[in-house]
Order: C-alpha cells, then sequence, then structure tokens
C-alpha cells in the first residue's frame, strides 16, 4: 500500500469467487506456545493470477484535525467513502506494522444477499487502516467491528489472522446485504418516499476467538468458526460487540456481533438457540469444493504438525463433509520459523492428493496444474487440487513478533515473491525507514518487465524450474535453503547487538540489515537463474566436478559430453499405450 497526499491508494489483489477454480489465499496461524522461539506467527499467501509481487509500506505520519482520506477498494481500484483521518499513524511493512501487529486474510464468499460490494469500507482497506492505528490484535479486532459498524462493510465473506506478539485471533465476518427499503406512500397511494427500513442496521455480522496458547490455526477460503460459547451474566470470558469496551480484558476469548445469530433469525437461515448457533454452517455453508479446495490446505498443515490427523483426511477430499475439522489443534512439536516456511511450500505431499504423484505431473513430476482447475471429459466433470503451493503467488510471507524484543524490533515480515515452493523469505523489520529496490512498489508491474525486480526474478527461476522439476529443484533448495538459514542465524546476531542502541540507531540498522538481504537475495538468485541454463540447456544436464562445470581440457569453456537421463519407465509406457504402434522400433 501506498500513500499519496491524504489518500489511500490499494494494489489490486486476488478476485476471489465461490467457485473451486479461483479461490486464492492460505493463512496458517501459530500461538506463541506452539513455537519454538515464544514467538507468534501467521503466514499468508496472497493469490491471484493479476496479482503483482510488490511490498507495500507507509511511514508513519501527523495529520492535521479534520483530514479526511478516501479509501479506494483494494480488488478494483473503485473509490468508495471518505473518512476523517486520525491524528498518528503507524509505519507499515506489508501486512505487518511497526508495533509488531499482522493482519492476513482470506476471502470465503459466503451468502451473496449477504454482499453489499462498493458500500463502505472493503475488506482490504480495513487491513491497511487498521494496521496504521492499532498496536495490539485486540485493539485491532475493536478498530475492524467499529469501522464496519459506523461505515458499512463492502465485501464479501472473510476470514482474518490477526496477531500481536502475545496472542493469535482468527476473525470472520460477512456483511448484511443491500439496504431493506420502505416505500413511504399518502393516503391516495401515491409515494412520498422510499426509506430505509429502521430495522435494517449496515455493517457485519462477525466473530472473533482467540487461538488457546499452544495451539495452531488456519484458514484457506472457507468460513471455519462453527460454533462458540455466548456471553454469560457476569462472565467476560465471551462478549458481545455491546460491551466490546471489555474486550480489552484478558480473559476475554470471543468476542462477536450483537446480533450475529439474530440477523439469521430474520433472515430464516437460523431458528435455533444462540449456544446451537454456527458461524460457517449459517453464513457460509460447507460444499465439496469449500472442503477440497480450501480446507484441505488447512488439513495439509495440521496433517504435517500432528500425526493423529488422518481421520479428516476423506473430509479434506469432500466425501466426509459432516466430520469437520477442528478450528484449531494442538501441534506435536514446537514450530521454528523454518518449519512454518516449509509449511506454506506444501503440494499434498504423503495425502493421496500428492500433486506430483498422478499424468499431470509430466515427466519430471512437476506439482503444478494450468488453470483451468474445473474440465470436463466426456460428461464427467474433474479437477486440479488447489495446494497451498501454487504457480500464481503474488507474495507471501511469514509474519513473526517477538514480545522479548524492543517495541520496534518485535516485528520480522519474513518476504517472499512468486510462488511459496519457489520464493525465499527475506527478513524485512516491521519498522524499516524504507523497502528495498527489488521490493519497492512501482518497480515493474504484470505488463511491464524491471530488471531490478524481484518478483520478475524469482518467476524467471520459477518458470524455468517448472520445466524440469525433479532435476532442478534440487539445485534450487540448495540455494533456498542456504539463504533462510544464514538469515535466520543473522536475525539472531542482530537481534542482540540492536537490544542497547537507542530507537533511531536501531531502525537504521534494521533498515540497513534488512536492505542487504533483499540485495543479496536478488543476486544470488540472478546467479541462481545464469547456473540452470548453463547446467540443463537444451534438456542435457552438464557434469559438475568440485563445484565447476567439467570441461574436456583441450580447449576452455569445451564442456564434456553431457547427461541425458532417460524419462521415468511409467512415462515411456504411457507413450507406448497412447502412441506406440507409430514409434515403434522395427529394426534394421
Amino acid at each position: 500500500m501506498k500513500k499519496r497526499n491524504i489518500f489511500i491508494i490499494l494494489f489490486v489483489a486476488t478476485t476471489m469467487l465461490a467457485t473451486v477454480q479461483t479461490k486464492a489465499c492460505t493463512n496458517f496461524l501459530f500461538t506463541k506456545g506452539a513455537t519454538k522461539d515464544g514467538s507468534t506467527m501467521i503466514t499468508y499467501a496472497a493469490d491471484s493470477h493479476t496479482l503483482y509481487g510488490e511490498l507495500y509500506y507507509t511511514r508513519a505520519a501527523q495529520y492535521a484535525a479534520g483530514t479526511m482520506i478516501q479509501v479506494i477498494e483494494w480488488d478494483t481500484g473503485k473509490p468508495l467513502i471518505k473518512i476523517p483521518q486520525v491524528a498518528q499513524t503507524y509505519t507499515t511493512v506489508g501486512n505487518m506494522n511497526e508495533w509488531g501487529l499482522t493482519i492476513g486474510e482470506t476471502t470465503y464468499g459466503g451468502r451473496e444477499e449477504c454482499w453489499d460490494l462498493g458500500n463502505g469500507i472493503d475488506y482490504g482497506s480495513l487491513i491497511y487502516l487498521t494496521l496504521q492505528r492499532a498496536k495490539t490484535a485486540r485493539e485491532a479486532i475493536k478498530t475492524i467491528a467499529e469501522f464496519m459498524a459506523t461505515y458499512g462493510y463492502a465485501s464479501e465473506g472473510e476470514s482474518f489472522s490477526i496477531a500481536d506478539g502475545d496472542e493469535v485471533w482468527i476473525m470472520e465476518l460477512i456483511g448484511k446485504g443491500k439496504p431493506v427499503m420502505d416505500t413511504i406512500k399518502d393516503k391516495k397511494g401515491n409515494v412520498k418516499s422510499i426509506k430505509a427500513n429502521k430495522k435494517w442496521t449496515k455493517g457485519a455480522v462477525w466473530v472473533a476467538r482467540r487461538i488457546p496458547d499452544g495451539y495452531v490455526c488456519g484458514h484457506a477460503n472457507q468460513a471455519r468458526i462453527t460454533t462458540f460459547p455466548w456471553q454469560k451474566k457476569g462472565s467476560f470470558v465471551s462478549i458481545s460487540s455491546k460491551n466490546l469496551k471489555e474486550i480489552f480484558r484478558p480473559e476475554v476469548e470471543t468476542v462477536y456481533a450483537e446480533d450475529v445469530a439474530e440477523f439469521a433469525r430474520i433472515k430464516g437461515w437460523y431458528n435455533g438457540k444462540d449456544e446451537d448457533f454456527s458461524f460457517s454452517d449459517t453464513y457460509a455453508p460447507l460444499t465439496f469444493s469449500g472442503a477440497r479446495g480450501c480446507e484441505a490446505r488447512v488439513y495439509a498443515m495440521f496433517n504435517r504438525v500432528n500425526g493423529n490427523m488422518k481421520q479428516y483426511e476423506s473430509y479434506a477430499m469432500g466425501k466426509n463433509l459432516k466430520n469437520r475439522m477442528p478450528l484449531w489443534i494442538k501441534p506435536d512439536h514446537k514450530i521454528s520459523v523454518n518449519e512454518a516456511m516449509a509449511l506454506m511450500r506444501d503440494y499434498y505431499q504423503g495425502t493421496p492428493m500428492d500433486m506430483s504423484k498422478d499424468l499431470g505431473a509430466g515427466p519430471f513430476k512437476c506439482p503444478y496444474r494450468w488453470r483451468p482447475m474445473n474440465w470436463e471429459v466426456d460428461g464427467q466433470k474433474y479437477i486440479h487440487e488447489r495446494a497451498t503451493s501454487t504457480q500464481q503467488t503474488g507474495f507471501s510471507f511469514v509474519a513473526q513478533t517477538r514480545s522479548w524484543m524492543p517495541a520496534k524490533a518485535k516485528g520480522i515480515l519474513w518476504f517472499g515473491v512468486d510462488d511459496t515452493y519457489t520464493t525465499v523469505y527475506v527478513p524485512m523489520y516491521s519498522s524499516i525507514n524504507e523497502t528495498p529496490i527489488n521490493f519497492k512498489e512501482g518497480n515493474g508491474s504484470m505488463t511491464e518487465y524491471s530488471p531490478t525486480s524481484a518478483f520478475w526474478k524469482f518467476n524467471q527461476v520459477s518458470n524455468f524450474v517448472y520445466t524440469r522439476w525433479s532435476d532442478m529443484i534440487v539445485d534450487l533448495q540448495k540455494v533456498q535453503s542456504r539463504l533462510e538459514n544464514s538469515f535466520v542465524e543473522e536475525v539472531n546476531k542482530l537481534d542482540a547487538r540492536i537490544k542497547n542502541m537507542t530507537e533511531s540507531q536501531m531502525r537504521n540498522e534494521l533498515t540497513k540489515f534488512s536492505l542487504a538481504k533483499a540485495e543479496q537475495t536478488f543476486n544470488e538468485w540472478s546467479n541462481l537463474y545464469n547456473y540452470l541454463l548453463v547446467k540443463y540447456i537444451d534438456g542435457n544436464i552438464k557434469k559438475e566436478k568440485d563445484g565447476k562445470f567439467e570441461e574436456t581440457g583441450f580447449r576452455k569453456g569445451d564442456a564434456v559430453f553431457p547427461m541425458q537421463p532417460a524419462y521415468p519407465a511409467d512415462w515411456y509406457r504411457m507413450i507406448v499405450k497412447d502412441h506406440g504402434d507409430v514409434i515403434k522400433d522395427l529394426g534394421e
């Protein structure tokens, strides 16, 4: 996000419709008790075929009383409403602010009757406006709720991941639809006026839940909050929006819109008791595509951090929708930042949905499928899997907030562009004074190549690797793991060094470090592309010795004859089955 004058400019992101082929974005949430170092973490992949990967940035600023800002819809660029600006805003780096507060999202769509698109504040603006104004997760929830109640909500159903250094929350919301209009007539039956029904209120219905410490959660374009505890007299474990000011009580673990169930009753979607009310089942009923294209991604993460998730495999595959996964689970081990990165690199390995195993992977086992995702053969409908790792990712991150660090050094946005499996997560501290040229907004676009853009450099490498995945991915991962492991070590050393610095000194040092790591990554990836091109040109594989390509020794630059690996045996069999009579070797 970038700010020009008093306008909030929000870049085009994903268009998310309620079908399996267009679902986008994946979030995993890790509480401090579930991580090795006691940090909180949120992962996020912004997946869209039209989203350019760059690092949004706004500097903290002060504004005069009466300043108004124009809200621009993130998905479309359409001007929405103008709202008052606050006196002081905070620096934001991507989806994290200088205090380490992070907000991620996935769109689930939900009931179309609840949409009032273009009227109020859209979900993208809610994220970035809130990051500019809130310091903690609870303050963020309160801010989002007040924004929607005051100005209305202009998007489809949405799930938010919200974390500070101590707590991680999941918040799910959906609008109340277009205003219900009453026609007022005089005694003669003439129309006097048309007004909004007094019983209709703008805004949204929503539920926010704190993830218990020691647990992990996830969401991927399907609403996941079902039933939840309701406020009881004298208790503040769960509160409604009527008592929103009480959200800062530490015992509060669930917050919900006062009319979240009543609105559904008015609409005829629910007629049971409050305590039996399920947000997801009411506002975003689960379907096959919701399970297979969305919940399956959450299952994949759960399955990798806890060995007892096999019982939900059929649910993830869309075969047993009644056996819903829990909202959160306790992992069987502590999660490191490296593992959080690895969890974003998933194509259903170890499950029947493994995308490297079927014919669609090609002879070199590439775990990606070109779109569309839905297709039909001889009247039967089929799908390609929608995994966490996907080729159309604009950017992704692992947001890590460390409560023990100085205020402006708590947050690190481990930021990467292009698909999660082939990216490198580069540490961007959340209070930096500027962003690296390689990640900077406006350095290239989806229709304009830039030689200094990390997005284009990573796409250059990944799109080459797709052509011979099983071989090239090994070379890529060597550089990827070396960089990320070294960054983790360097962050630990830097953290120790900055603790006694002034805030100004610290921010300068963090900026210098973040810029240097981005430049290093870009240069290493440029070298990687050159290496892969030389090694794999024309389908051959050059031989190497002692870290160099082997030469004949007779003339410099003359390579020894390259390796020409055969296709896998099962691929040869498929070729024979398809075309064997034509290509059969008949001998001399």
